[in-house]
């Protein structure tokens, strides 16, 4: 058997020190990752991978992911003892610098353990909890804010006027810390942010396109009445484009949608304003697999 010598410089002398090279080997094993679906978070953040060790978790380090989708490492060397008895692994993003040691908030995928490998999901209960199979949605064109009934078809609310009056428009389960809801209207590709928010009913955080004349219903939305973003113009014609809403990570990543995006619809061609438009399911989210 192989021998690695050790060599230690002491204040006294030189001290050699044989030892078998498989007890150095041995006490690693390797940690593979194979997940499909995560995008590229920029040079802000990254993606860590946790493996639950007694009920606390532990690093098993950090990689990014390119515009195809493809992991900057899929191997990682943990010892081998606390891989072993790891129950579960959870996948966070993390801020690229000045990051706490501890895992943040923002849960993506988990898994537990059954046997050598572990299935990764959004819904287990250590990433984010839901498979949003009960998610459903629907919104209507209006632009409420300005007091007049022109450019209705430049604004859109996530609600429903079915009945008598607005009721929430959205059934979307309630989200763990480190994520929030966003509504979103595509206007000639460009997705533009109607806000975020926590709640089916309720204000959402954002009202800088709306018009100041009026306070918008209670309920998420926005007019593009004003202030448009480079390259737009509003008032605008929503029809022909797409309402999306997304989930996203907290503090957020990008100022596009997040690749979680439970709820999108086609807005018609031929939409016509104060009438209610359902949203489709898009339950395409990141899967992928753990080995040890």
């Amino acid at each position: 058997m192989k021998k690695i010598i050790f060599i230690a410089i002491m204040a006294l002398g030189i001290i050699f020190v044989a030892c078998d090279d498989d007890d150095v080997v041995m006490t690693t094993k390797n940690l593979t990752l194979s997940i499909d679906g995560l995008e590229n978070l920029g040079s802000a953040y990254v993606y860590e991978g946790w493996i639950i060790v007694d009920n606390k978790p532990q690093s098993t380090g950090r990689f990014s992911v390119d515009d195809e989708g493809k992991l900057s490492r899929e191997l990682f060397v943990i010892n081998k003892i606390e891989l072993a008895v790891a129950t579960a692994f959870i996948l966070t993003i993390e801020p690229a610098l000045g990051d706490d040691p501890a895992p943040s908030s923002v849960h993506l995928l988990a898994g537990n353990f059954s046997g050598n490998t572990g299935n990764l999901t959004i819904d287990h209960g250590l990433a984010i909890g839901n498979d949003f199979n009960t998610a459903a949605g629907s919104y209507i064109l209006a632009t409420p804010t300005d007091g007049s009934m022109n450019n209705e078809n430049s604004g859109i609310w996530f609600l429903s006027i079915e009945s008598m009056s607005p009721v929430a428009g959205l059934m979307l389960p309630l989200l763990p810390d480190g994520w929030v809801y966003e509504g979103w209207a595509v206007i000639d590709g460009v997705p533009v942010s109607t806000g975020t928010f926590s709640m089916n009913t309720g204000k959402d955080s954002f009202d800088g396109y709306s018009s100041q004349m009026y306070e918008g219903p209670p309920f998420p939305g926005e007019d593009f009445l004003m202030n448009p973003p480079d390259g737009l113009t509003f008032p605008t014609d929503l029809a022909g484009g797409k309402a999306v809403i997304s989930i996203e990570p907290v503090p957020d990543t990008n100022p596009g949608p997040f690749l979680l995006k439970p709820l999108v619809g086609m807005i018609p061609t031929d939409a016509e304003d104060h009438k209610s438009y359902l949203l489709g399911k898009n339950l395409n989210f990141p899967v992928g697999t753990v080995s040890r």
